[in-house]
């Protein structure tokens, strides 16, 4: 209907979608829509897709307001929709309602131009006397209280009612038309300074949008200027280098580019245009020109002969305006529509078909990322505001605000202490750069990343050039390390703003700024970084980045710690640091003289001090490239040397206010400090902030936050430098909720609402009936599950928290295959079909991979970690301890030795000892694991004897895997099963379903292979 009458924008009310969204409904309109019951209310706004990139904003007020705020070449357009409470509901809710749509008004600029259409459930009536300024005489009917409620508003706002100033039939006024009921209860409301836009407005008869209600349409016509509009850099299509036979074709040019030679020039710059020049002729270039908003994907040759001759139709019924030639047009119309239909049904299928295989995987989630894309409210922020708060239409002047932001941000360093004391440089011969360095570094590049300036892939190299852009590489880093100048190409970058997700999308400073570099410059980053690694011993207490920890590492032992203090009844006190801008405010003078310090070579320390000496950037908008501008403070955000270098800062730094772990506990500039009495923790917290600040660190009074473990009354707060420091019950670390009272059930809601929030963001293709349920179970475990797993493998789960988790899997399950609960199928055939396990036993599982990730440990830190155990057990919680259920189990041969001493009387046991469910010790104690395994899984088995002769192979299969491999997993893929048991249980299956069944075999030789059969 928009397409046939040629309706850009259009307001709807009463839409009873719930939730806030953007989706296309197709004929190229999108919907941007908010609802919180499917039952009553919601409002939205359909646009034309070709309008959808000029949304700057969209407000979701209530489910009876909402608004989205356009930008034409500068000139800002506001529609807002609104939904009016009825005559008969309270009077309250109807002030909500006007108080709402002020507040939106009130928000607004002056010079912007606003657009209301709303239903608002009331008649201004005919005439308008007393109220000339506001509506004009053509109305309907008396008017009623809501109706001079829209009259009021109109002149607080200084509106104007649009319907009433044309002079129309009363059926063109008309808008609700209910058992022989006429009147007019929707509006279109404009500021009176842009009436004279509006050329018509009336109701579009015969049109209904919904029920009882006609569509109300006018027609504003504005003028603009049209800006002159930045092109887009053009780029290599480095992508195709992916296809063998483009790969072959640009290694042979490349060879003839160079004279036949297969060894790469030496210098730089040379080889580097050779090899852009070499890779624009074979790969091709991007056009420069902005991607247009169509859907031509599913385009045909078929298609593009019917619109040529459907073009040739239209230009002879243009010259000749016969009725031979209007029905051929129509004709050739028709056709076409009845071609492109085919064409989109025959693209979907080969792309379903598609991404049923292996080679249709990276398909899948590109298709799931587009399409979360665009169910997005707002593609591209092409206006920005100033330091004022004014809006910025102009590319120019949008392009000088990035550039003033980012210009300050990088080059403002804190106050500090200058430094008095010198440092011993150290003077040592370095060896020259290795083949199997440059390997080592190029294997660790991923491909498919944004180039740098210089247009050159970093990983495209090594697959096209093999052994030569190896050997290159090696030679370049020697001379870049022997002279300490590399080449000026690399010191160039690019800023890229990405939105936080969090404040006002128009604002600088909700964007944090990452750097794309030379990835030629990224390899010999990480060349560089190796050689530091392997010189520089950072501290225990540090995790951020380094080999052999996590985040898992950090937040397990800071939860420990909280729960040994929580079981002892004692107070712990966490103040959580935050520094301000801690990448971009670190002073390279204090950065030269932490590397000389930690003992690096004065060779690196000048190598390093050439990749930041006259480094400059410019900032890549929406709306093209600022000028350059030098960056001379701080490290490189996206930088592969950057995280050691900042941690090498943080040791020196904190090299006298640090204690051990866990009651120091850093990830790159993530700080907690724990101590057992707020005093201690509140000097120990003003130590860090002295040595961290005169340095030129400066430390966020906003966001270091304070919590007490286990709080008695009276505790208090804690103060930084006279300022009260915000107490909080829960914090956020690492990605991971804790509590002050050391439960979970907090981070339990966090991981549900992670899952949730994964599952939308694919629910493109989860919610896609025509994708398999293999195929979605696979995007499910690869992107949602991860989310609800993450840091569990630390917390300790009830079981009302493992079922909480678990019910919310299977609705997202159900959701994706299109399942309620009123079809009555049972949990484990939803599992079964998308073949996803049960969460519980993956969760279980994680905790068994963690355990034995503290047990593959070093012994000697192992002895280390068990004696500060021990310690900070008794010292926590020996009152509550039951020594009456603890164990102690020794391995090995301890004949000679000196058995460790057991607090609480503990003595050591030599058999074996039961964890997580699983008897571990000598042979004989280990049988125990075996006992009644068969009967059970029999049993099991058993229950299910009736469904098995109306299951297909399939369902059979699914059955034993869910059933018998649920009750067999945890044991089995911890030890050997006994050879006679594994065969027991085999005899049993087959016994029970059908004898001689081939398909048996699949199902048990998943979880365990014995002998020849399995």
């Amino acid at each position: 209907m928009m397409e046939r009458r040629k309706v850009d924008i259009l307001c709807v009310q009463e839409t009873r979608w719930k939730g806030s969204k953007a989706r296309s409904i197709g004929a190229g309109f999108k919907l941007f829509y908010y609802g919180v019951d499917s039952k009553r209310n919601g409002v939205g706004v359909v646009l034309k897709e070709e309008f959808v990139r000029n949304v700057l904003e969209v407000k979701r007020v209530s489910d009876r307001v909402m608004s989205l705020k356009l930008e034409f070449e500068g000139v800002m357009l506001n529609v807002v929709s609104g939904y009016a409470p009825q005559v008969g509901c309270e009077l309250e809710e109807k002030e909500r309602f006007w108080s709402e749509l002020d507040e939106v008004m009130e928000s607004i600029p002056t010079g912007e131009r606003v657009v209301i259409g709303a239903d608002f459930n009331g008649h201004v009536g005919e005439g308008n006397t007393g109220d000339e300024e506001v509506m004009g005489k053509f109305g309907v009917k008396e008017r009623n209280l809501e109706g001079q409620m829209v009259v009021d508003f109109a002149k607080r706002m200084d509106m104007g009612v649009v319907n009433t100033y044309f002079q129309k039939r009363e059926e063109h006024r008309v808008t609700y038309m209910s058992g022989g009921r006429r009147t007019q209860v929707d509006y279109i409301l404009c500021r009176r300074g842009n009436l004279k836009e509006i050329s018509d407005c009336k109701v579009v008869v015969g049109e209904s949008v919904a029920r009882q209600h006609r569509m109300v349409v006018c027609r504003m016509t504005f003028m603009v200027c049209k800006m002159k509009r930045s092109k887009i850099e053009k780029k290599t299509k480095w992508w195709k280098l992916k296809k063998e036979e483009c790969c072959e074709e640009f290694r042979q040019k490349l060879r003839q580019a160079l004279g036949g030679q297969v060894v790469l020039p030496d210098d730089w710059e040379t080889t580097a245009e050779v090899i852009r020049e070499t890779g624009r002729k074979v790969l091709g270039v991007s056009s420069g020109r902005r991607k247009e908003d169509k859907e031509t994907w599913w385009w045909n040759e078929e298609v593009q002969d019917s619109i040529q001759r459907k073009r040739l139709a239209k230009k002879k019924w243009d010259m000749d305006r016969t009725e031979e030639n209007r029905q051929e047009y129509k004709e050739l119309q028709r056709r076409v529509k009845r071609e492109v239909s085919k064409a989109k049904q025959k693209a979907y299928e080969e792309l379903y078909t598609r991404l049923d295989t292996r080679e249709g995987e990276k398909d899948l989630y590109r298709l799931a990322r587009q399409r979360d894309r665009d169910g997005k409210d707002v593609q591209q922020v092409r206006v920005i505001k100033d330091r004022d708060g004014r809006v910025l239409t102009s590319e120019e002047g949008v392009q000088r605000r990035w550039k003033e932001y980012f210009e300050e941000l990088m080059n403002e360093e804190n106050e500090r202490e200058k430094r008095v004391e010198g440092v011993n440089s150290v003077e040592q011969k370095v060896d020259k750069i290795r083949k199997d360095e440059v390997r080592k570094a190029l294997k660790r590049m991923k491909s498919g990343k944004a180039v740098g300036p210089d247009d050159i892939p970093g990983g495209g190299l090594e697959v096209s050039l093999g052994e030569a852009a190896v050997e290159f590489l090696a030679n370049l880093f020697n001379r870049v390390l022997e002279s300490e100048r590399m080449p000026e190409e690399w010191r160039r970058s690019v800023l890229v703003p990405i939105f936080k997700n969090k404040g006002d999308v128009q604002s600088c400073s909700n964007y944090r700024g990452i750097k794309l570099m030379s990835h030629t410059m990224k390899v010999w980053e990480r060349v560089v970084e190796a050689r530091l690694r392997k010189v520089v011993e950072i501290c225990e207490q540090q995790y951020g980045f380094m080999p052999r920890k996590s985040t898992t590492d950090a937040i397990f032992a800071l939860r420990i710690l909280m729960e040994k203090y929580r079981d002892g009844q004692r107070e712990l006190h966490c103040v959580f640091v935050d520094l301000e801008k801690a990448y971009d405010r670190v002073p390279r003078e204090e950065l030269w003289y932490c590397m000389r310090k930690s003992g690096v070579a004065e060779k690196y320390v000048r190598v390093v001090q050439d990749m930041y000496e006259r480094s400059r950037t410019v900032v890549r908008c929406a709306v093209g490239q600022t000028e350059e501008f030098n960056v001379e403070v701080g490290l490189h955000q996206g930088s592969a040397l950057s995280p050691f270098l900042f941690a090498i800062v943080m040791d020196q730094l904190s090299e006298e206010v640090r204690q051990e772990s866990p009651w120091t506990m850093m990830f790159a500039d993530d700080i907690v400090i724990c101590s057992e009495s707020r005093e201690q923790v509140e000097e120990n917290l003003e130590r860090w902030r002295f040595a961290l600040e005169r340095r030129g660190m400066k430390v966020s009074r906003s966001k270091t936050e304070y919590m007490c473990v286990n709080e008695r009354e009276g505790s208090g707060t804690v103060r930084l430098q006279g300022e009260e420091v915000k107490k909080v019950q829960e914090f956020k670390y690492l990605g991971s909720t804790v509590q002050s009272n050391g439960e979970c059930g907090k981070e339990v809601k966090k991981r549900v609402q992670a899952g949730w929030n994964g599952w939308r963001k694919v629910s493109g293709v989860l919610c896609d009936q025509k994708i398999s349920a293999r195929i979605k179970g696979k995007v499910y475990r690869t992107v949602v599950r991860p989310a609800m797993l993450y840091g569990l493998e630390t917390v300790s789960l009830r079981k009302r928290q493992e079922s909480e988790l678990e019910v919310a899997e299977l609705k997202m399950l159900r959701f994706s295959l299109g399942v309620t609960r009123l079809d009555r199928i049972r949990n484990e055939y939803i599992r079964g079909t998308a073949h996803v396990g049960r969460l519980g036993d993956k969760v279980r599982e994680a905790r068994l991979r963690w355990f034995g990730h503290v047990q593959r440990r070093d012994k000697k830190e192992d002895i280390t970690l068990l004696k500060k155990a021990i310690g900070s057990y008794e010292k926590a919680s020996s009152a509550r301890v039951n020594w009456s259920k603890s164990e102690g189990f020794i391995i090995g041969n301890w004949e000679h030795r000196a058995v460790p001493q057991l607090p609480g009387g503990l003595q050591w046991k030599r058999d074996g000892l039961k964890i997580l469910g699983v008897f571990l010790g000598n042979e004989h104690f280990q049988k125990k694991n075996w006992e009644g395994l068969l009967e059970k899984v029999s049993a099991r088995l058993s229950k299910w004897k009736w469904l098995l002769p109306h299951l297909s192979y399939r369902g059979k299969v699914l059955v034993v895997n869910n059933l018998a491999a649920s009750t067999l997993w945890l044991k089995t893929n911890v030890m050997e099963p006994p050879e006679e048991l594994a065969s027991s249980i085999q005899r049993s299956i087959v016994d029970l379903f059908w004898s001689g069944q081939h398909w048996l075999r699949y199902c048990t030789y998943r979880y365990r292979k014995v002998g020849k059969d399995w």
